[in-house]
């Protein structure tokens, strides 16, 4: 009698999801299966007759003795230090602003998360010719803006620059992204109650000490939340290099190289490794998130 309970009190909504569950295991973690294997044999040719042999992690070792693939995996570090730390310290200073209560707020919120409309395609043609590297009389956008200024000094090759290129490459995506980062922080912000604020300030605390003996540790999960989503849009970006850059060895990151790989080089075993190595990278910064999601929700 009880099993016949549980029975009609789940199978309805099993039946309701369960065309969501079949179409995520086929397409999302079985194409995720299908891909670590292809990684793990040495099918380094798309020819349908000849089948890859097994290898184990041969590929996954071999690949770290190709330079373009520690190119690819530095310049993916520093796109993502520079993104992931001027995303949230530009949004969390919007946030702090509109906390205040300025006038017009409903206008700058709606502007701050317009970007976040926008693909990263179009975002990259824009700022393709903001960063244009050219200076002099031949310069554009913002080269040509500080020209204009008098303030030469401040002319850079941007993306095109060797050494830290894929930071300047991370400024549209702080551009596009730090506004969602804002309404996150914002709602954080406005989530702390008032008591608790006047309780500190009756105790001697100034508006600085506040914040950050009472606002900010209660902003914790909010700044976890979004560590998490701009951790694993960096890592896989992969439109917004191709449209700023197009598939240069000098803005090189792992998406970009696997593209080359199964496309130009047609060596799905390679692409599938670096494909792999994407998703081990997001599945670093998503787990440790759904486990301590998981002990707070148990608490």
């Amino acid at each position: 009698m009880e099993v016949t309970t549980r029975v009609r009190r789940w199978l309805p909504g099993l039946l309701l999801v369960s065309p969501s569950i079949v179409l995520i295991a086929v397409f999302v973690y079985g194409l995720l299966g299908w891909n670590f294997k292809v990684a793990m044999t040495d099918k380094h040719n798309e020819i349908a007759e000849i089948p890859g042999n097994f290898v184990g992690l041969e590929n996954f070792v071999s690949i770290w003795s190709e330079e373009r693939w520690g190119l690819s995996v530095r310049h993916s570090i520093i796109f993502t230090a520079v993104f992931v730390g001027g995303a949230l310290v530009l949004g969390w200073f919007l946030a702090f602003l509109m906390e205040k209560g300025i006038r017009g707020e409903g206008g700058f919120r709606a502007i701050y998360l317009f970007p976040m409309a926008i693909s990263f395609i179009a975002t990259g043609v824009v700022w393709r010719w903001l960063m244009n590297s050219a200076t002099g009389e031949r310069a554009v956008g913002l080269n040509r803006l500080f020209g204009y200024l008098g303030m030469d000094f401040l002319q850079w090759q941007w993306f095109r620059d060797p050494d830290w290129g894929m930071a300047a490459m991370a400024v549209p995506a702080v551009w596009q992204m730090s506004g969602y980062i804002m309404a996150l922080f914002l709602a954080g912000f406005r989530g702390v109650p008032e008591e608790l604020r006047e309780a500190a300030r009756v105790d001697g605390c100034n508006e600085w000490q506040v914040y950050r003996r009472v606002i900010l540790p209660m902003l914790r999960p909010v700044t976890l939340s979004a560590l998490i989503i701009l951790g694993h849009i960096s890592l896989k970006v992969f439109d917004l290099v191709v449209a700023v850059s197009g598939k240069q060895i000098i803005t090189d990151v792992p998406a970009t190289f696997m593209w080359t790989a199964v496309f130009d080089a047609h060596d799905p075993a390679k692409g599938a490794t670096i494909a792999a190595y994407i998703v081990l990278s997001v599945v670093i910064f998503i787990v440790p998130y759904l486990i301590w999601n998981a002990r707070k929700g148990n608490r």
